[in-house]
């Protein structure tokens, strides 16, 4: 398939599942719940933490912790009681537990307080052709208060060679608007030509096969491997095409 014919057959793939269909079984759907910004990014944020595995046990796992966290995460996130936080400790995903979410729900207080919000601390350290380095600082924003080094291994950092997928895809959700109602474009500081691709087995695997993606590690190396094939695909908006190879993927087998 030369450039043209893979740009084609990608950009036919996006169009296909880049519309509110593709909520129904993703958990974006959980942040559409909310109308607030700071309800939206908070309830993302949650949510991609704990996006591995299976999806319908993310999707229900979020919507329980949204329960928990009184269906209004930034109110309570900013005014609970450490009586409140205890009701937390019984949540558990995978090996996300429930000192890890009240290790979270601390730090995102810290980061509202203190540093004016999720927005404003990925902003600060962006870069004007990747986000991945913010990625990085934001980590270290996001544990600078006392913390669980438990909780760490949940907050992925790219200078250390990870893919960085759950973030990577929080950051499409929060900055990416193509006015399909699937990505909320609520983040306006963040230009949709700075993200990187969620790379997980499904997307890689599928670039692989359309030659877009060498690297047979999952790792950092192959996310900016996977940026530059897909910024000359569209380099203002290249990951739209994270529809394309995550539909390919998990809907078609490809």
């Amino acid at each position: 398939m030369n450039k043209k014919d893979l740009k084609d057959f990608l950009n036919a793939k996006v169009t296909q599942y880049n519309n509110p269909k593709f909520i129904e079984s993703d958990p974006i759907q959980i942040p559409h719940l909310f109308s607030k910004k700071k309800d939206i990014e908070i309830a993302g944020f949650l949510t991609a933490t704990i996006a591995w595995g299976n999806r319908k046990s993310i999707i229900n796992n979020a919507n329980r912790l949204m329960n928990l966290l009184d269906n209004a995460p930034h109110d309570f996130i900013l005014n609970h009681q450490d009586t409140d936080l205890e009701k937390l400790l019984p949540f558990v995903h995978r090996t996300f537990n429930g000192d890890d979410c009240i290790q979270f729900i601390k730090s995102l207080q810290h980061i509202y307080k203190v540093h004016n919000g999720l927005e404003s601390v990925f902003a600060k350290h962006k870069e004007t052709y990747s986000i991945q380095h913010a990625i990085s600082k934001f980590k270290e924003t996001f544990f600078e208060i006392e913390h669980l080094s438990r909780t760490k291994k949940h907050v992925s950092d790219p200078l250390k060679n990870s893919a960085a997928k759950r973030i990577n895809m929080f950051l499409r959700w929060m900055v990416r608007n193509d006015n399909t109602g699937v990505d909320f474009g609520i983040w306006k500081s963040i230009s949709p030509s700075q993200l990187s691709c969620p790379l997980d087995v499904h997307s890689g695997n599928v670039a692989r096969k359309l030659g877009l993606l060498k690297r047979k590690q999952n790792d950092a190396k192959a996310l900016l491997e996977l940026d530059k094939s897909l910024r000359k695909l569209d380099k203002n908006d290249p990951v739209k095409y994270d529809f394309a190879l995550f539909g390919l993927g998990v809907f078609e087998g490809f």
